[in-house]
């Protein structure tokens, strides 16, 4: 009789109703916002880490890097492990990571233990960047709603970069530079009880194991990769220091190639690469991320250094750039549905490298309107209205079983773009600017660096117009080895 009886209780348990999809997209977009805003908001505190836990200008530079460097290299596994072991768990964990590494790294009393939770940060974030995007593809079928969908999750992504620095020049003059990691705290738990309670469940590949031996070798590689760039800056290209991890990097990526050529389940399908939606949109979306994820960095430095903007008012300064890219990432879907992906990808890159182009003319007196506003507001508008026909594009061409795999790849070929770009730009500006201080000096080295990122944009967008597809393609999914669970997790 107990089977009958708990074949009853199950009949009559209620179901959960299904959540509507926008608080599934919210939820989602939540989750990248905080990881974006935490690759900026930390700027603006460095000066006062310094002062506080005793730090050296090699430690300072470590806050950053041991962030950036976990996040690049663990990326790809982290959307691996969401197709494999669940998009909704790996959410929860990565953001469960990030949150509790957020409140080790505002209570840090020395200088390891910031870096170590800076680094549990990063390690987190790429386990969570994936998933979001995943998520929200997946609560959306393709089409002009996925469209806006995915333009909703790059306003609100490009929206937590732009704001990096005025949350971060708030949260210092009115409290402390703990804020700007102890504010993740309140806000990742709110976000992990709604995960919880609303998100699905979804994976696929069932029963398929994670290739450890692919994983080891790409998160090594890229995160080698990741360490030699940053050491760029204060070795430059040349030194011991910069050229071994870079050549040791690119050697585990030849291996990491090699093995998965030879696995029967690999991390990363090397026919993935084969597919032109996936392919170009990458490679697009690595190019404009070199030339436009520098854009806040010079920005911010020719407004203080040259300017002598307060660190609260150089954030106030770019208020209308951050506005200006999420009306980009909400107008491109719009855009999408008579154009086509291509075309405005196209369109906002130029309208970005027009942006660009101006802000090298800027110079030492430089006036807010025109030196700043202005052509701020055409550079992220145009980067708010290429990004998302690129991701689109990218998760058009992945099967329900490489969607976490596709989506790590899109945030890693943005990440490892936008760290080279601000590696070589800021050699750039070091080089015309011969080291002097000097507001004159500074600016030479400032205009260079957007003139230099005006050509990487134009040679984008020709890249675009030649190799993206025109339209974005329904993947052909594999029934026999998908299996997707649409019912909420307790």
């Amino acid at each position: 009789m107990t089977p009958m009886l708990d074949a009853a209780d199950a009949t009559r348990a209620p179901r959960r109703p299904a959540p509507p999809t926008w608080l599934v997209v919210a939820l989602a977009c939540a989750g990248q916002f905080l990881v974006v805003l935490d690759v900026a908001v930390v700027n603006v505190a460095l000066p006062s880490m310094r002062a506080d836990l005793g730090l050296d200008a090699q430690g300072l530079q470590w806050v950053v890097n041991a962030y950036a460097i976990a996040f690049a290299g663990f990326m790809l596994l982290g959307g691996r492990a969401g197709d494999l072991y669940g998009r909704k768990r790996m959410f929860l964990v990565g953001l469960g990571l990030f949150t509790l590494a957020s409140l080790a790294g505002g209570l840090a009393q020395q200088d390891w233990q910031l870096l170590a939770a800076r680094g549990v940060q990063g390690l987190g974030a790429a386990v969570l960047a994936p998933s979001t995007l995943t998520i929200v593809t997946a609560a959306v079928p393709e089409g002009a709603a996925r469209a806006r969908a995915i333009g909703t999750w790059t306003a609100v992504g490009a929206g937590g970069g732009a704001a990096g620095g005025l949350v971060g020049g708030v949260l210092v003059d009115l409290l402390s530079w703990r804020w700007v990691l102890l504010i993740n705290v309140p806000v990742g738990a709110v976000v992990l009880a709604g995960a919880v309670l609303w998100l699905a469940e979804s994976r696929a590949g069932e029963g398929r194991r994670l290739d450890l031996p692919g994983a080891v070798l790409v998160t090594a590689g890229l995160a080698t990769l990741a360490f030699g760039i940053s050491q760029t800056e204060a070795a430059g290209w040349t030194a011991p220091d910069t050229v071994v991890p870079l050549l040791a990097g690119l050697a585990l990526i030849g291996v990491f190639l090699a093995v998965e050529a030879r696995t029967a389940a690999p991390l990363m399908p090397l026919g993935l690469l084969r597919v032109r939606a996936v392919a170009s949109a990458n490679a697009a979306m690595f190019l404009c991320g070199s030339a436009m994820f520098c854009m806040w960095f010079f920005m911010t430095l020719y407004s203080q250094n040259v300017l002598h903007y307060t660190p609260l008012e150089a954030g106030l300064a770019l208020a209308p750039s951050s506005l200006a890219v999420v009306l980009g990432s909400k107008l491109a879907p719009r855009l999408m549905r008579g154009a086509g992906p291509r075309a405005v990808a196209v369109a906002g890159t130029l309208v970005a490298a027009v942006g660009f182009g101006w802000q090298s003319m800027l110079s030492v007196d430089g006036g807010y309107v025109t030196s700043i506003m202005v052509p701020g507001i055409l550079m992220m508008l145009g980067a708010g209205l290429a990004t998302p026909p690129l991701a689109s594009l990218a998760m058009s061409g992945a099967r329900p079983e490489e969607a976490g795999l596709v989506s790590g790849l899109v945030n890693t070929s943005r990440t490892m773009g936008g760290s080279l770009g601000l590696a070589v730009m800021s050699t750039i500006a070091a080089a015309r600017s011969q080291g002097s201080g000097a507001p004159g000096a500074l600016t030479e080295g400032y205009a260079l660096v957007f003139r230099t990122s005006t050509v990487v944009l134009l040679v984008g967008a020709v890249l675009m117009l030649v190799w993206l597809p025109r339209k974005t393609a329904a993947a052909s999914p594999q029934p026999s080895s998908v299996t997707s669970s649409t019912s909420s997790a307790n």
